[in-house]
């Protein structure tokens, strides 16, 4: 069994990183992903690019460290203590930010890791309001599509466009996972809601298999909505500045 094939998605997550690749320019060599999670990310991209993951959460990093293998690199550190001697072409935080008290704070954070002319991606929830999911997982907030433009562009990103995905189906795992949030117990603090929010959700056995598939059939009928604030999340895409450094 490969990597990939040990690190499951959830449709949500499918759908994200479908999304991503379409945003992802080809001459991408390098790559920091801040919050690795369980390495689902990781384990596609290492073997075609130069790829380092972060992950600070000691149960999620010994499932990224091996799913990411030898083709890439996984550190259990947070991205305030990392240090690397050369920028990066691109810096991912997928469902991240919405777990950080201050968000613009961190966007810069992760923005020194780019190099002038990269790309910074961030994936969010999408909404106005937290739902029982969102506080189950540690979340300060959810973004609409013009509320995640101005974030980034307060930040000096370029040419930053939002995509909208998770219409029609993901309402419907959304009220599943709000359900099942709200009879599970969660951790008092939200550090630790944030720590096993990777885990959350995640599919297993033959759930696995059928992620894929159903992603795939509504990666076709979300794209009428991609420039819309219809749909359960977002990911977007910004340009670090010439001369930035």
């Amino acid at each position: 069994m490969n990597s990939a094939a040990r690190t499951p998605m959830t449709v949500h997550g499918w759908l994200r990183y479908m999304l991503f690749r379409k945003l992802l320019p080809a001459d991408v060599e390098t790559l920091l992903e801040v919050g690795a999670g369980t390495g689902s990310v990781g384990a596609r991209l290492a073997p075609q690019l130069t790829y380092v993951g972060l992950e600070p959460d000691p149960q999620s990093y010994e499932i990224a460290a091996p799913a990411v293998g030898v083709d890439g690199t996984v550190l259990r550190i947070a991205v305030e203590d990392f240090e690397h001697p050369t920028a990066f072409d691109a810096v991912c935080a997928f469902e991240v930010l919405e777990h950080m008290e201050d968000d613009r704070a961190a966007l810069i954070e992760w923005k020194r890791h780019c190099r002038a002319g990269g790309c910074v991606f961030v994936s969010v929830p999408a909404g106005k309001k937290l739902r029982p999911t969102d506080l189950r997982q540690g979340h300060y907030r959810r973004y609409t599509r013009a509320g995640l433009a101005e974030l980034m562009r307060s930040v000096g990103l370029e040419d930053v466009t939002v995509n909208a995905y998770g219409s029609p189906l993901g309402y419907v795992l959304l009220a599943i996972s709000d359900a099942m949030a709200r009879v599970r117990p969660h951790a008092d603090r939200m550090s630790d809601r944030t720590a096993a929010s990777a885990r959350w959700m995640r599919p297993s056995g033959r759930r696995a298999d059928y992620t894929y598939r159903v992603a795939r059939v509504l990666a076709v009928l979300q794209e009428p909505f991609r420039r819309t604030d219809i749909g359960t999340g977002l990911v977007a895409r910004g340009r670090v500045p010439d001369g930035f450094r």
